[in-house]
């Protein structure tokens, strides 16, 4: 692994994890006006009120709910018009960014504090996006808060099984069901050792006091396994049968009703 840090120029993205180069940049501060004392944050009902102004165009309008949604975003982001001078520098703040991904991280003198930094294995980028989303928020509390990353891990599992037109309801009954359609029965073996779905008292998204990290770590593991086996290679394997002649997919189309 290659850490994050302010005396390199190529590390693990905090992002992505790729391992790439990292642009470097000085931050810069410019005074807010007398009419605008604190920082300026778009209300909820940005769009109605955008839409209430009878001197904007369409497009003018678009325009301005663009910008208000990517600040709403709270995600760091540059206005390519804006005209900065040597003097306005921030010292002691510096921004990285990502060339893979296009991100950016923020760094008071030389500790990382945007984005949190993640533990855990680099989740399967096939997962669904709202499951993706709990893996991403288990490894930002890992290191702190095992038992917490364990309980959102056994909730993305829920979801995964849910996704895969299972029940959801219970991990032990569904990992059994994706055993039979497919799933290496090793996996269920090898968890019921450590008890991650053997526990019936321990439901998704539920505290179990006894979660410590190498638990927390095997589900990180299941939840790639279970992507990786009823996901991600169905989904290579119809990708590679795409590509094949219509000839030849029209021969197996005959061949198969045969």
């Amino acid at each position: 692994m290659h850490e994050p840090s302010i005396k390199e120029t190529a590390f693990d993205c905090p992002h992505c994890d790729a391992y790439t180069t990292q642009y470097w940049h000085n931050c810069y501060v410019k005074f807010l006006q007398e009419d605008s004392k604190t920082p300026f944050v778009p209300p909820k009902d940005f769009e109605e009120r955008v839409d209430s102004v009878d001197d904007w165009d369409a497009e003018e309008k678009q325009k301005y709910k663009k910008q208000f949604r990517k600040l709403l975003s709270k995600k760091l982001f540059t206005d390519d018009e804006a005209d900065y001078g040597e003097k306005n520098i921030l010292h002691n703040l510096f921004i990285s960014q990502c060339y893979n991904c296009k991100k950016w991280a923020v760094w008071v003198n030389d500790t990382l504090v945007y984005p949190p930094k993640k533990f855990g294995t680099l989740p399967n980028q096939d997962l669904p996006e709202e499951i993706l989303a709990v893996v991403e928020e288990s490894r930002q509390i890992l290191d702190n808060s095992p038992k917490g990353a364990s309980a959102l891990l056994r909730l993305a599992i829920q979801m995964l099984c849910k996704h895969l037109g299972k029940p959801g309801e219970n991990l032990n009954n569904d990992i059994a069901a994706l055993v039979s359609d497919g799933l290496n029965p090793v996996v269920q073996k090898s968890l019921d050792v450590v008890r991650v779905i053997g526990n019936e008292s321990v439901h998704p998204g539920s505290i179990d006091l006894n979660d410590d990290k190498d638990i927390a770590m095997r589900l990180f593991d299941l939840v790639n396994i279970i992507c990786e086996q009823m996901i991600t290679r169905p989904k290579q394997v119809q990708d590679l049968y795409d590509k094949l002649p219509e000839s030849k997919r029209k021969a197996i189309n005959n061949r198969d009703k045969a």
